[in-house]
């Protein structure tokens, strides 16, 4: 499995709920129909401004069709909410819980 953490900073006019109300209606449907998409879990710091959105993906081909094909389009939609250029990191993902996996360790 394999992650894309995006962190964003919002603009000072904007507020948390209509960025989360626009990703739900607008971000997500886009994200279930990529191939190897598996969840999206997104983390708001106190006062709202600073997002973390982590995609999890079924492998990091999947997660760069996405990046290079539907991202940017997501950014457009995505764009009157924040402020600056998004930071986006990716990494294989070792364990989840949620997700009941974990990478076997060498012997």
């Amino acid at each position: 499995m394999f992650a894309r953490t995006v962190s964003i900073h919002l603009k000072s006019n904007s507020k948390l709920s209509d960025y989360t109300r626009t990703f739900e209606k607008d971000i997500l449907p886009l994200l279930r129909k990529q191939n190897g998409f598996k969840d999206e879990i997104t983390f708001a710091g106190s006062g709202g401004v600073d997002v973390t959105a982590i995609s999890l993906w079924e492998n990091k081909a999947d997660a760069d069709a996405y990046n290079t094909n539907t991202y940017p389009e997501v950014l457009r939609t995505m764009a009157r909410f924040i402020e600056g250029t998004p930071k986006v990191h990716t990494a294989d993902v070792v364990t989840s819980t949620l997700h009941k996996i974990a990478v076997p360790v060498a012997a």
